[in-house]
């Protein structure tokens, strides 16, 4: 069973997903898609943070 949880938006903000939302696509479908994005957005900002500010030693062959 799915569970069923309401969350509070303005208006403004249900009118923004639901103008990005597709055809046939559910509110739900669309904000695990946006929360995949993002999670992959802030796991690539992090590895460039490491690129850019990490100590790194030579490892030997």
């Amino acid at each position: 069973m799915i569970a069923t949880k309401r969350v509070a938006v303005t208006e403004s903000v249900w009118a923004e997903l639901s103008d990005l939302k597709r055809p046939g696509e559910t509110f739900s479908q669309l904000l695990e898609e946006m929360i995949e994005r993002e999670k992959k957005a802030r796991l690539i900002a992090h590895l460039k943070t490491i690129a850019d500010e990490g100590d790194f030693v030579e490892l030997p062959p």
